[in-house]
This record gives C-alpha cells, structure tokens and sequence, in this order.
C-alpha cells in the first residue's frame, strides 16, 4: 500500500486546513522524505536510549536530553509527513516557476508551523546539553534558552506574516541568534577549556558542528517561508537534512565525547537513590579540590560541597 497520506488528511484537497486551500504545498515525494527522516529519529531515539543503559542512572543526564531532542523532532516529522500541523499563507513573492507560483486565484503556500513547535522543545535542549558539557553557570544557560525561545518564535510569526512586516520578525530572530552564537563561541568555550582538555574538545566539535549549522537554517527561512523561491519539497530536503545534523549526528558527536567525563566535573552533582550520601558528596568535594575542575568556571553555580555527618 502507498503512501496515501496526502489524500487522507486534505479537507478539502490538495492541501485544505479549515477550509482553505494551499495551492503551493508538499507532494507524495515530499511526504515520503518525511516519513523517512521520522524513521531516522525514531531510531536515533531508541539507540540513544539504549547507549544510557551502559552508564549509571547518575551520569545518564546527556543521554536523556539528547533522546528528548530526536523524540520530539520524530513526531514533529511524523506530523508533517502527514500534511498536518500546517496552515494556509499568502506568499509574499508571487514567482513564476510552476512548483512556487500557486495558481492565478491561490498563492497560499502550506506553513508547517509544526516545525516551530519542535524547535521551540528540541532547541532549548540541544543548547542544554552543549552549555552543560561546557559547565556554564545557570542563569548564563537560562539567559542563552531565552534567547533561543525569542529566536524561534520570531521565525515562526514572520513565516505567518504574509506582508513585508515578515522580515523584521527575521531581523529580530537573527538578533537573538548572534546572542546564542556568541555565547556558544567565546563565553562557554572558555568555560570548557578552564574545565580540562577533554572536555574542551568535547564541547569544541560540538559547538563548532551547532552553530556552522545553525547559520544555514535563516537561509533555509529566507528560501521557503521567507521568500517562497524553493517548492515546498526543496524545503523537506532542506530543512531534513539539517536536523538529521543538528539532532542525531550531534548527539552521536556529544555522547561520545562524553564517553570518558564525570558530569560531577561539570558541576553536575546527580545522586541515585541507592547512592550513600556520604561517600557521594566526599567525591563531589574531591572534584571540587582538583586543580582545572572547581572554582566559579565550571561548578554551575553550585557551592562546595559540606562533609555529611553521619546520624547516630
């Protein structure tokens, strides 16, 4: 049986939501990529799940981000493989090429705004798991996600906005998007390097991988939503590809980066409930005492640990 999804979810077709139509919207062939990179973060999911079962429940943290991250993004991607989560807009552009041109009554190109919602999740919780590898304190992080949310939701109401009035909401999210890349590149890479050698380069490969391709997805924006120049199944492939790098790629590069570092020496004190507390909070001072690991650089805000007397 085929992929009959399309028929399925169009009321009325080929694209309706609510009534309305989008004259320029994804095919079978782009709702097949869909399904496809679904697949892929599904599996992604599973296996990072998996890799949590080779470490103790106190130093999975970076495993249970990461299977987050491609977990939303599978239903996210199921959910446009479908045709659904998306609505109806005015291109701004009316272009000539027949796949982005609509018809001479219907320039409505479909908007995933699906897609806005699993960046508004996943998003946060990539840069959570980059900023804690690098031990930045809390509300440097707090701040950074912040930014993050203003970043996406900016991008989301410019790709609803069918006037020009779009492009300052891009120029607003691109705003936020240098704060996040600055932090990223300067502020929490110096926090990693004073953390060890390890983690420097753990964090290094990842921060370098996120924001090379975070700086491709405004272009991906200005080439669909933004400037309506590529089909919506460009855009599939487009935006696909990037978040099979940014999702599953990455946390294949952050956990084995992470293979060989304590969360304790981020600053990450987690304690299971088998765990005896004194012995736990005399290693988390011993970290705190190692030359490189303590300090205000990488504790994240945390205090120095206080020796647990025994109850009598």
């Amino acid at each position: 049986m085929g992929n009959d999804a399309l028929r399925v979810n169009a009321h009325p077709p080929p694209h309706g939501v609510n009534g309305q139509i989008s004259a320029i919207g994804i095919t079978v062939r782009g709702s097949n990529w869909y399904f496809t990179v679904t697949a892929i973060m599904a599996v992604s999911t599973l296996a990072f799940i998996a890799l949590s079962f080779t470490k103790p429940r106190s130093r999975r943290i970076f495993h249970y981000i990461t299977a987050a991250i491609t977990l939303v993004a599978a239903i996210a991607y199921f959910t446009m493989a479908a045709d659904l989560g998306q609505t109806p807009i005015t291109v701004q552009f009316k272009r000539t090429n027949p796949k982005v041109s609509g018809t001479p009554t219907n320039q409505d190109r479909e908007i995933f705004y699906v897609r806005y919602i699993d960046w508004t999740i996943t998003t946060p919780l990539l840069l959570l798991d980059l900023l804690l590898t690098a031990g930045l304190p809390w509300p440097t992080i707090l701040y950074t996600i912040l930014l993050d949310e203003v970043m996406i939701v900016t991008g989301l109401v410019g790709a609803l906005v069918q006037s020009s009035y779009k492009w300052a909401y891009f120029a607003f999210g691109m705003a936020a998007f240098l704060y996040v890349v600055w932090t990223i590149t300067w502020t929490a890479r110096k926090h990693a390097i004073a953390l060890g050698s390890d983690i420097s380069r753990a964090y290094t490969l990842c921060g370098v991988w996120t924001v090379f391709l975070w700086f491709l997805y405004p272009i991906a924006w200005g080439l669909s939503e933004g400037g309506n120049v590529i089909a919506p199944d460009s855009e599939a492939i487009f935006y696909g590809i990037l978040d099979i790098m940014a999702k599953p790629v990455f946390g294949a590069l952050l956990l084995w980066g992470h293979r060989n570092i304590d969360p304790a020496r981020l600053g990450l004190h987690i304690r299971d409930y088998d765990d005896d507390p004194a012995t736990t909070h005399g290693t988390h001072a011993a970290h705190h005492g190692e030359k490189g690991h303590g300090g205000g650089t990488g504790n994240n805000g945390a205090t120095t640990a206080v020796p647990v007397t025994p109850a009598v």
